[in-house]
């Protein structure tokens, strides 16, 4: 009767696998990337240099801008709100204001105004459609407007209903306008950042303490060339 060996049955199979992969090349297996660096923590420059105070924030938050001369929205559904009645609203609230969130161009003032009348040019209406979303975190859809200003500028603004059906503007700026995206609860804006070839992205959050939207985040991005190497159609325009 033949006798085998253990060990050589253990190692048999491992010669041949080794015998394969000899002849294979590259089996797809993890490959080295060479050394990485030693992270470092951030360093203190001029330590012994009294910085500049930051004031705390105000502990009763910002004050509610109630939308004046409109009727109360049932159940927090701001659905219910006709846009351009609410910019028509603030508009009559805050008559020949040019500058602050607020701030209009009479030709864009007047053409809101006239916006569903007969005079009316179709099509024209400086109120862009809405878009709705959670942003406050209360389970309840936000208002969100656009109002297009001549020279790509446009302002951005938000509401939300109070439990007693007042319409609280919470978010109004006025800027150029590259785009402007929702992303989970932010409003995030794109514009020009003032040299060739980059955006500045700021992201707009509902802060609770403060009761509004503030912009919580800052980037610079440069913009993607296209096949052609110039920069994408649209992208930092004026």
């Amino acid at each position: 009767m033949p006798v085998f060996s253990f060990r050589a049955l253990l190692v048999a199979p491992v010669l041949a696998a080794l015998a394969l992969t000899a002849g294979c090349g590259d089996t797809g297996g993890l490959v080295s990337a060479g050394p990485t660096p030693t992270a470092s923590g951030p360093v203190h420059l001029w330590p012994e240099r009294r910085g500049a105070d930051v004031p705390p924030a105000d502990p009763g938050g910002a004050p509610p801008e109630y939308v004046p001369g409109l009727p109360r929205v049932p159940g927090q559904n701001v659905h219910t709100v006709d846009p351009v009645a609410l910019v028509q609203a603030e508009l009559r609230a805050h008559p020949n204001a040019d500058v602050g969130p607020d701030g209009m161009y009479p030709e864009t003032a007047a053409a809101i105004l006239a916006c569903g009348t007969e005079g009316a040019e179709p099509g024209k209406c400086p109120v862009l459609a809405p878009y709705y979303r959670d942003l406050t975190g209360n389970g309840k859809d936000e208002l969100v407007i656009g109002i297009e200003f001549p020279d790509k500028m446009m302002s951005v603004r938000v509401y939300t209903a109070d439990p007693d059906g007042r319409l609280n503007r919470i978010m109004a700026t006025t800027q150029t306008v590259v785009a402007v995206e929702l992303a989970g609860r932010d409003v995030v804006l794109r514009v020009p950042s003032g040299n060739p070839g980059y955006e500045l992205i700021t992201a707009w959050s509902w802060d609770e303490k403060q009761r509004s939207m503030l912009p919580t985040r800052e980037q610079i991005v440069r913009i993607p060339a296209n096949p052609q190497g110039s920069a994408r159609p649209g992208a930092g325009a004026r």
